[in-house]
Order: structure tokens, then C-alpha cells, then sequence
């Protein structure tokens, strides 16, 4: 049986990481971590091993004396670090357009190539946040009006672990948003791109998003997600867009940090044929 949450980390468990540690002198970290992934069927319900997770949980383990890993043939970035991104050069000609003029908007899953390349880069560019790599199961989606010029960016990432205002919403303890946040994105970028100019676009774009990230999660992933959450700095933004797509205000937040201002936790219940 696939598990997709963190198992919990038993002193059994850390006896078996260090059995195979010491057994195998010669493996490295990646190695290591995905015969644990196969040990624990620690895996996607698409079956692909959750690597990336279980070297967090490792360098975890290793920091507190608990394991000894090798040392690392490669220096990784640190988690939540960002990438390393190549910024191109983008046709930043201004479109100010009605909705009706640009419609129909062409929604492109985007997983690799050029297209990435350019997803990173714009939004590396010119969303205030950066691009930061995604950890665990994600969506990036590039919009184009029907003339094929991009007009909008966004990326769904990992949910936040807990949060009091969506938990409270969704009404779950402990043990079943551990079973069930696997079935929530978070919309940790939304950019349209500033040269952009365009009444409705970015509520409309939202929504023909949200129509098709569930299917779009299952053919990735092997199962839908049900609800998409976000934070708005409302210090910066309103959530005008958010709102007009109907997504429903669940709380508030001081974010990580003093210097962090107030932001204001939005949730989306994906439409009832998801």
C-alpha cells in the first residue's frame, strides 16, 4: 500500500536507516533514500518514490546526531532554496485589450523544455516574490490569448501544513489533514505580466485554471486535488481577482517572521464536477 504522507519516524525506523547506512558503505544520499522509499512504500499513488521528501527527513535526522550520512558527492541547494534561474529576454510590447479581444485564452501545462525555461523567467522577472523551486507535487500553467502571446503565469505547489483558518473551514484534526492534504494545492504564484492591461483577465484566467487542475493533477499524479488555497499580502493586494472567482476568505495570518505583514488566507472549493 502507497504511502504518500510522512511516515512517522520510529526508533525502529532509525535503527533500519542505520542498518542500511552502515551495510553499504558505498551508496550515496540519493541511493540511500530511495531504498527507504521502497522499504517504507514510501511513494505517489503513481508510484514514483518520494525521493525528495525522504533526504529531507535524512539531513534531518543526520543534523540531530540520530544517523551518520555520508558526505554529499554534490552540494544541493538548501530547502526552499531557490533555483537558478537564466533570465531571457520576453516580447514586453503592451497589450491593453478587452477580455472579448483576447478570448478564447489557451491554458498550457507546462513540465519541461523551453516552455519551463520561459516559466521560471518570467516569473523570476517580474512576479515580487521570485521563483522559488517547487518541492513534492506541483502544476505550472502559462496562459496565451488567441494570438499566442502570453498574458499569464501561475504555479500550484505543496499546502501549507496546517493552517487554523482552512482547518477550521474544512472542519479535519490532525489525522485526517494528514490522510487528506495531499488533496490541496496551493496557488503560490498567480502573475499577469505587467505589460498587460486587461479588465476581467485575471479572474477569467483563474477560473479556466481551476477547470481543468484536477483532471490535470490525476494524469500527473494519480489522484485529483479538491480544494486550492493561497495568501494575499494584503498590505500589497486586495484579492479583488480572487474573489470575483469566488474563492471564500478563511482568515487571517501574521506569515513567517515579524517583518512579515498581515496576509489574508483565501480557499477555493473546486467546481462540483472535480
Amino acid at each position: 500500500m502507497a504511502c504518500n504522507v510522512r511516515p512517522e519516524v520510529t526508533e525502529e525506523k532509525v535503527m533500519q536507516i542505520r542498518e542500511i547506512i552502515e551495510g553499504n558503505p558505498n551508496w550515496n544520499r540519493t541511493r540511500i533514500s530511495q531504498e527507504i522509499c521502497r522499504l517504507w512504500e514510501w511513494q505517489s499513488p503513481n508510484g514514483q518514490l518520494k525521493d525528495i521528501s525522504c533526504r529531507d527527513m535524512l539531513r534531518e535526522l543526520d543534523r540531530a546526531g540520530m544517523i551518520g550520512l555520508p558526505p554529499r558527492q554534490t552540494f544541493s541547494r538548501t530547502k526552499g532554496g531557490a533555483d537558478k534561474v537564466a533570465h531571457l529576454e520576453h516580447d514586453t510590447t503592451p497589450i491593453q485589450s478587452k477580455l472579448a479581444d483576447l478570448r478564447p485564452i489557451n491554458v498550457s501545462g507546462i513540465s519541461g523544455g523551453k516552455e519551463l525555461a520561459q516559466f521560471k523567467s518570467l516569473i523570476d522577472q517580474h512576479h515580487y516574490l521570485g521563483y522559488d523551486r517547487s518541492i513534492g507535487e506541483n502544476m505550472k500553467y502559462m496562459l496565451h490569448d488567441r494570438e499566442g502571446r502570453a498574458v499569464a503565469c501561475l504555479m500550484f505547489s505543496s499546502a501549507a501544513w496546517a493552517c487554523r483558518g482552512r482547518d477550521e473551514y474544512i472542519g479535519w484534526g490532525k489525522r485526517e489533514r494528514a490522510r487528506g492534504l495531499r488533496f490541496v494545492t496551493n496557488n503560490s504564484r498567480y502573475l499577469i505580466l505587467p505589460w498587460v492591461t486587461s479588465p476581467h483577465l485575471a479572474s477569467h484566467a483563474l477560473s479556466l485554471v481551476l477547470r481543468r487542475v484536477a483532471d490535470d493533477w490525476r494524469r500527473k499524479y494519480g489522484h485529483p486535488v479538491h480544494c486550492v488555497e493561497t495568501y494575499v499580502e494584503t498590505g500589497r493586494f486586495q484579492g479583488t481577482c480572487y474573489k470575483a472567482a469566488n474563492w471564500i476568505n478563511v482568515g487571517t495570518t501574521i506569515g513567517r517572521g515579524p517583518d512579515r505583514p498581515t496576509i489574508k488566507r483565501l480557499l477555493s472549493p473546486l467546481p462540483p464536477q472535480f
